[in-house]
């Protein structure tokens, strides 16, 4: 069961860093229509577009690899002091209570979207030139399906921590800057605290005769 949850977070792994790509197109497209609008007072046709597509896709696309990686924001100043198997009860209970309902809704709801955009060839009305946008509501289900896989692994996760009583092993690649700062403060403590340690046995140890002569 491991491996499988382990090979599910190396898919939303993948896709995340695949579409985490679309940041260096959206810079460039931004960066493109910002150069010529200010400099040439010629600004593009497509960069609004370009820019919100990209920026949808990535912010989409990116959600599995979130929950994957346990990045989403919470509000946990009651959360992080609570014992594990306590915190994985409450998000088992919210997981089947709002997560599951909710992703599933995403999912039909999504793709009802992309079929009636596709049948009709839906194109932007924010630029003349009017791109197709069905392919990208076609992301919509296709991120409703990759949330809902990391999903499932994530409630066997929570079944695991009630039972044993710790948070079995996921895949990190990424930490919250708060926690960083947590750990180094904690190692500066913890060598502090060595130290004067090691300062005390040295001033309590006897001295002998040898070093008193």
């Amino acid at each position: 069961m491991q491996g499988i949850l382990l090979g599910i977070d190396r898919l939303s792994a993948l896709v995340g860093k695949l579409f985490a790509w679309c940041v260096v197109l959206l810079t460039l497209a931004v960066a493109y229509e910002v150069f010529a609008r200010k400099l040439f007072s010629a600004p593009t046709s497509w960069g609004y577009d370009v820019s919100y597509i990209l920026y949808g896709t990535l912010f989409m696309m990116a959600g599995a690899y979130a929950l994957s990686r346990n990045g989403h924001v919470r509000g946990d100043f009651l959360y992080r002091n609570w014992p594990p198997k306590r915190q994985a009860l409450i998000d088992l209970v919210l997981y089947f209570l709002f997560f599951c309902p909710a992703i599933l809704a995403f999912i039909y709801s999504g793709w009802g979207f992309f079929l009636a955009s596709m049948a009709q060839n839906e194109r932007s009305m924010f630029s003349p030139t009017g791109p197709v946008i069905w392919p990208f509501k076609g992301l919509i289900p296709i991120v409703g399906v990759l949330l809902l896989i990391q999903g499932f692994a994530e409630v066997v996760r929570c079944v695991q921590c009630v039972q044993t009583g710790a948070w079995p092993q996921r895949l990190s690649d990424v930490q919250e800057m708060e926690q960083i700062i947590l750990e180094m403060a904690q190692e500066v403590r913890d060598q502090e605290a060595s130290y004067l340690a090691e300062k005390a046995a040295g001033a309590a140890a006897p001295t002998s005769p040898r070093a008193k002569g």
